[in-house]
């Protein structure tokens, strides 16, 4: 498994490339961990209407100023240069939350399958706001499959799972698969070729909360004309290429 610190950062890049995802360890403070802890659970509250398995898929981030206060600390945009280089902007975010003892799995899949981007220059950091275990669920990951080609989504009804797709499972070799388990603070990073998923959370009293965060170089373009447009984070402008969204008050 490829685990690093901040003090090695010149080693995520080979590591990146060679198994196409790569931990990296205390990244962000256990007590910004708890304020964000208490802004997952402050969203929750505000929208009681949208199922927990459902809240990544709001753009709440795009007026609430917290998620990019927490997402452009210094060191995580550190981790997403060493895959895109220095200009970068924020494609999408949003806490993925699997509640204790009924949340869905997520099915085997690619994430640029799933994303309008050209080139597909991008990459996710995956922030643990509370442990992240196998017992709850955790995330994992089938090391090197990131040369893989992207392959299309298949819809799924044969199993309930937060996607409700897949990609074809008779590419995965699922013997290969490695936990990625993570403490407040880490920070998995993966490559959008690179198979992955995860299963339910089978914990009575454990949430398993994170913030995924999806990131481009500037120069990527949104080939969505509906896409509402990016952040700024780092770097150079390319408003030549996307639309930058005004900052949340």
């Amino acid at each position: 498994m490829s685990t690093l610190t901040l003090p090695q950062l010149d080693q995520v890049a080979p590591a990146y490339e060679r198994d196409g995802y790569v931990i990296v360890r205390n990244v962000v403070s256990c007590e910004l961990m708890r304020e964000a802890e208490q802004h997952v659970h402050a969203t929750i509250a505000r929208h009681p209407g949208v199922a927990f398995d459902k809240l990544h898929q709001m753009p709440f981030y795009r007026e609430d100023p917290f998620y990019l206060r927490l997402i452009r600390q210094p060191q995580l945009l550190d981790i997403a240069a060493q895959s895109l280089g220095p200009d970068l902007a924020l494609f999408a975010t949003g806490y993925i939350i699997k509640s204790p003892g009924s949340s869905m799995a997520v099915l085997w899949h690619q994430d640029g399958s799933y994303w309008p981007l050209e080139p597909m220059e991008v990459c996710t950091l995956w922030l643990a706001i509370t442990e992240s275990k196998v017992f709850n669920g955790c995330m994992r990951v089938i090391p090197g499959t990131q040369h893989l080609d992207l392959q299309a989504l298949k819809e799924r009804k044969d199993k309930e799972s937060l996607l409700g797709t897949s990609m074809d499972e008779s590419l995965v070799d699922k013997s290969k698969a490695v936990d990625l388990e993570l403490d407040p603070g880490d920070v998995s990073m993966h490559h959008p070729n690179v198979i992955h998923g995860s299963n339910a959370n089978q914990s009575p009293t454990h949430w398993r909360l994170n913030l995924v965060i999806r990131v481009i170089a500037s120069s990527t373009k949104i080939t969505d004309p509906n896409w509402p447009g990016v952040f700024h984070l780092r770097g150079q402008r390319r408003p030549d290429v996307n639309r930058y969204l005004p900052e949340p008050a």
